[in-house]
C-alpha cells in the first residue's frame, strides 16, 4: 500500500479541514496528516510521497505551524531523489500576485531543489474565487493519488 504524508500549514483551519477531507477520501492509501510536523516526520517519507497543503499568511509567508519544517529543510538540505510530492497552495489573489499562494510556491521550489519529484503541477486555490477549496482540490487530489 502506498504511503502519503500530508503536511499542513494553516492559520484559521481551512487548510487543515481540506487535508482531513482529502485524507479520508484516499481509502487505498496509507495516509497520515501532520499539523505540527518535525523534520523527522517529513524524512520518514523520503522514499514515499508527501503532500503540502498550506494557506498563505501576511506578505506571502508560510504559516507558523509549518515554518519550522521549511527552515529545517533549508538548513539541513537533505537530498530527496526518491520522494514524490505535490503542493496545494491556498491564498487570495486580491493581496497581489507576488504574495498569492506564496507559502505553496516556496515549498514547491524548495522540494524541487532537494531533488524530490513533483507528481503533478502545484494547485493554487484562490479564496476570492473558490470559497470551498474542496470543490477544486478533490479532482486534483484524485489524480495525484492515482500516481502513487
Amino acid at each position: 500500500m502506498a504511503r502519503l504524508g500530508i503536511f499542513i500549514g494553516s492559520v484559521y483551519g481551512g487548510a487543515e479541514d481540506l487535508a482531513e477531507a482529502l485524507a479520508s477520501s484516499a481509502a487505498s492509501v496509507d495516509t497520515q496528516v501532520y499539523f505540527d510536523p518535525t523534520l523527522d516526520d517529513f524524512l520518514d517519507y523520503k522514499d514515499d510521497t508527501v503532500l503540502i497543503i498550506s494557506s498563505t499568511t501576511g506578505q506571502g509567508e508560510i504559516p507558523e505551524n509549518l515554518l519550522p519544517l521549511y527552515v529545517a529543510l533549508q538548513d539541513q538540505f537533505p537530498l530527496l531523489p526518491e520522494q514524490g510530492f505535490g503542493v496545494i497552495a491556498m491564498g487570495d489573489s486580491s493581496y497581489g500576485e507576488d504574495r498569492f499562494c506564496g507559502a505553496g510556491r516556496q515549498f514547491d521550489a524548495l522540494l524541487s531543489e532537494l531533488g524530490a519529484k513533483s507528481l503533478q503541477p502545484r494547485l493554487d486555490i484562490d479564496a476570492g474565487i473558490h470559497f470551498e477549496p474542496l470543490e477544486v482540490a478533490q479532482d486534483w487530489f484524485d489524480q495525484f493519488v492515482v500516481q502513487l
